[in-house]
C-alpha cells in the first residue's frame, strides 16, 4: 500500500477544495456560526475539519471508502490483520474488545492493576472478573503486569475463562512478557487483550519494547493521544489470528461508539500513521537519545533518581522498559509527588504526567527536543534547591501494595448497580465497596464495587487525600463518606478471585 497517501486528509481537503456547503450537522457551517470568541481562540481551521463523516467527509453511502483505506493503511503499517479507529478514546477500544472476547456471567482474567476504563466495561457487561495478581514491587511501592505463571494458573483455576487481559506497558512504562502470556492464552485456546494504551509507538522502533501484535497478542488497543502525535480520545484498536470475529469486534465497537464521530479526530490518526511510517525510526532515534540524556543528567540531581531497568526490569518485575516515560523518584527529599507536580505547574508552567506518593512521570515523546528538556532540566534543580521551603505533606499510609488487595465479595455490576448508602469513612471498614475510588492519574482503581473495604486501604486513600491525592470518581473526592451497598444487601460471593 502507498504509505505516502493519508486518505482522510486528502478527503478533507477535497471538501474544503471543491466549496461544499453543508445544510447538515454540524451547526457551525465551517465556522461561518461559531462566536468569533471562540474562533479567535481556536482559530477556524477546526472548525474547518469539523464534517460528518458520511455526507461530507464522504458520500452519504461512505462509496469512498475513506476510512476503510486508512484503517487499512493503519494496519498494514503495524503488521495487524485488522484495525478499527475509535473516537471515544481507549476507553471505549478496551470495552469493545472484551465485549468480543466474553458476556454476561461468563469469565475474563484480568490483571488488578487495569485501568478504570476496564472496570467500567466489567460493569456495563456483567462480565465476571478472574483477577489476576501484579507483581507487586515491596520496595518501591509500585505493580507491574502480572506474569505470565499468574495467568497460567489463573487459566488452571478457572477453565472456563473465555480469554485474558493485561496492560502493558504501564503508565510507569513497565512492560510485561506478552510473548508468554500470548502463548499461555493460546495454549488454553483463549484470546489474549492487551491494553496497550501508551505503547502507540512501540511498532516503530526496533529499540523500543516489543508491541502486543508482534509478541502474538490477539486485540490491541493504543491511544494514538499518548505517546503519539493524535488528538485527545484518538485510539485504534487492532485485531489478528482466528480467535475473534472481525465483524464482531466491529460490532461490538459500534454498540458503544458515537454515531457522530468526529473527523478532526480522525484526520489525526490517519496523519500520525503517514509520519511514523515514513519519518518514525529517525524521529524515535532522537527522542530516546534524547531521553537518555535526560536521564543521565537528572540522576545526578541532589535527591532525584531516575528509575530504570535496574529498578524495573527482572525476576518478579516487568519483563522490560520504556524508557521515554522519566519516572523520577523523590524519596530523599522532604515532599511528595503531588506536591512536585504542583510546585512545578505554579511555579515553572511545567505539567507532569504522573505524581504519586514519592514520585513523578516526566513523559517524552518525539515531540520534544534540547529545548522542552532544558526547561524540565532547569525546572528540576531549582525545585531540589527550593524542596526544604514546600511546606512537610502528611505521610501517605501505605506498608506494601500488596496490602491493597481486598476480597472480592460480590460481582462488580451487583454492587455498583444495588441498592447503596453513603456512610462515614470511619465506619466503612468491612462493608462492601459500590463505587470506584481511583487515585488519577494514572486511573488504576485502589477501590472496586464488590470489594470489602480494610481499614488498610481506607487509611491509605484518607491519608493520600490529605498528602495531595486525587481521587476524581469517588461520590466523596475528599473521603470523608465513601458509597457502599446498603446493609441487607448481600449478593452471593464469588470468592477472592
Amino acid at each position: 500500500m502507498d504509505h505516502n497517501t493519508a486518505p482522510v486528509l486528502e478527503a478533507l481537503a477535497r471538501y474544503q477544495a471543491a466549496g461544499e456547503l453543508p445544510f447538515t450537522p454540524p451547526g457551525h457551517k465551517q465556522a461561518r456560526g461559531a462566536d468569533p470568541r471562540v474562533r479567535g481562540v481556536l482559530g477556524d481551521a477546526v472548525f474547518h475539519g469539523d464534517v460528518l463523516a458520511s455526507g461530507g467527509l464522504d458520500d452519504r453511502r461512505t462509496r469512498g471508502a475513506v476510512l476503510v483505506k486508512a484503517e487499512q493503511l493503519m494496519a498494514e503499517a503495524v503488521h495487524a490483520e485488522h484495525t478499527f479507529f475509535s473516537t471515544c478514546g481507549s476507553s471505549l477500544s478496551v470495552k469493545a474488545a472484551m465485549l468480543a472476547v466474553a458476556g454476561p456471567h461468563e469469565k475474563l482474567l484480568v490483571g488488578r492493576d487495569a485501568h478504570k476504563s476496564v472496570i467500567s466495561g466489567l460493569l456495563l457487561s456483567g462480565i465476571h472478573p478472574v483477577w489476576v495478581e501484579p507483581q507487586w514491587d515491596e520496595e518501591r511501592l509500585l505493580a507491574h503486569a502480572p506474569s505470565a505463571a499468574a495467568f497460567e494458573a489463573a487459566f488452571a483455576e478457572h477453565p472456563d475463562a473465555r480469554g485474558a487481559l493485561v496492560t502493558s506497558p504501564t503508565p510507569y512504562g513497565t512492560c510485561a512478557d506478552l510473548h508468554a502470556v500470548a502463548e499461555v492464552c493460546h495454549r488454553h485456546g483463549r484470546p489474549l487483550i492487551v491494553d496497550e494504551a501508551w505503547g502507540a509507538h512501540l511498532p516503530f522502533h526496533p529499540d523500543l519494547p516489543t508491541w502486543a501484535m508482534d509478541a502474538g497478542a490477539d486485540v490491541c488497543v493504543t491511544s494514538i493521544h499518548k505517546m503519539g502525535s493524535g488528538f485527545e480520545q484518538g485510539s485504534v484498536f487492532h485485531l489478528q489470528g482466528d480467535h475473534i470475529d472481525p465483524l464482531l469486534l466491529a460490532q461490538r465497537a459500534d454498540l458503544l461508539g458515537t454515531t457522530s464521530p468526529n473527523v478532526l479526530l480522525y484526520a489525526g490518526l490517519d496523519g500520525w500513521r503517514r509520519q511514523m511510517v515514513q519519518h518514525g525510526h529517525q524521529l524515535l532515534s532522537h527522542a530516546l537519545g534524547l531521553a537518555a540524556e535526560v536521564r543521565q543528567r537528572v540522576e545526578a540531581m541532589d535527591g532525584l533518581h531516575v528509575n530504570d531497568r535496574a529498578d524495573f526490569v527482572g525476576e518478579g518485575k516487568a519483563a522490560d522498559l520504556d524508557p521515554l516515560p522519566v519516572v523520577i523518584d523523590l524519596d530523599e527529599l522532604p515532599l511528595n509527588g503531588y506536591q512536585a507536580a504542583d510546585w512545578l505547574r505554579e511555579h515553572r508552567h511545567l505539567d507532569v504526567h504522573i505524581s504519586d506518593h514519592r514520585r513523578i512521570n516526566t513523559q517524552l515523546t518525539h515531540a520534544d527536543d534540547r529545548e522542552t528538556t532544558g526547561r524540565l532540566l532547569e525546572a528540576l534543580r531549582e525545585l531540589t534547591a527550593r524542596a526544604d521551603e514546600i511546606p512537610k505533606a502528611p505521610p501517605v499510609r501505605l506498608c506494601a501494595p500488596s496490602d491493597l488487595r481486598m476480597e472480592l465479595a460480590c460481582l462488580p455490576r451487583d454492587a455498583y448497580f444495588g441498592a447503596i448508602e453513603d456512610v462515614p469513612v470511619d465506619r466503612a471498614e468491612g462493608r462492601i465497596a459500590a463505587e470506584m475510588v481511583t487515585p488519577y492519574p494514572p486511573g488504576i482503581p485502589t477501590v472496586l464495587p464488590g470489594e470489602r473495604l480494610t481499614r488498610t486501604v481506607l487509611d491509605y486513600l484518607r491519608s493520600g487525600v490529605e498528602a495531595g491525592m486525587n481521587l476524581p470518581d469517588a461520590a466523596a473526592p475528599d473521603l470523608d463518606t465513601v458509597r457502599v451497598l446498603a446493609d441487607g444487601q448481600p449478593p452471593a460471593a464469588p470468592g477472592r478471585s
